[in-house]
């Protein structure tokens, strides 16, 4: 059962579609069951790549969208503007507050330098306790299986504590990732030292 208190669902992705069609596919299929379960979805705005597919399938499946776009970017023509919101803000740091401010759990599909900026910048908030929400990955075709290797790596030279690292859901099925992250407690704080 869903955990009436978690109402809107921030997807970081990427800018581009990727190669594969299995990210499209995943982020269709999430944006879909975002609406579909009654839930807002929150994202970085866009009408390209995988941001602008995520948000279409949402909106399609008569759902919330919640845009959050640096005005840079916004100037450069690359803004969705079919949302129920588009928040426009000064800079990345402010896109990436907000983001969090609005949102009540987190989900990256496949993306680049942003994507694993906003996912590995919301973990490390949760390491320090700064929110008690629930982030998962969406490993579609093994895309993150690189960094989960690398994680697991942190964990070994410890670097990362182990239960720093469970902070992070990871599934291969966007259905059963949004349903654990709807159903997870909420995060403990955990002393980093």
């Amino acid at each position: 059962m869903a955990n009436l208190n978690r109402q809107r669902i921030c997807v970081f992705c990427g800018s581009s579609s990727g190669r594969r069609p299995e990210y499209a596919q995943a982020a269709a299929a999430l944006g879909a069951l975002v609406a579909e379960r009654g839930l807002a979805l929150v994202y970085g705005g866009a009408k390209v790549g995988l941001m602008g597919i995520v948000a279409d399938a949402c909106l399609a499946a008569g759902g919330e969208v919640i845009g959050v776009m640096p005005r840079l970017l916004v100037e450069k023509e690359v803004a969705h503007t079919g949302l129920s919101k588009l928040h426009v803000v000064e800079s990345m740091h402010d896109r990436k507050a907000l983001m969090a401010e609005l949102s009540d759990a987190f989900i990256a599909l496949p993306g680049g330098f942003g994507t694993l900026d906003e996912l590995c910048e919301i973990l490390t908030w949760a390491q320090l306790g700064l929110h008690a929400k629930p982030t998962g990955l969406l490993n579609v075709a093994a895309y993150f299986a690189g960094f989960i290797a690398l994680l697991e790596h942190a964990v070994a030279e410890q670097l990362l504590k182990p239960v720093h690292h469970n902070l992070l859901l990871v599934d291969h099925d966007a259905g059963q990732l949004l349903t654990r992250c709807l159903e997870a407690p909420p995060v403990e704080a955990i002393t980093k030292w």
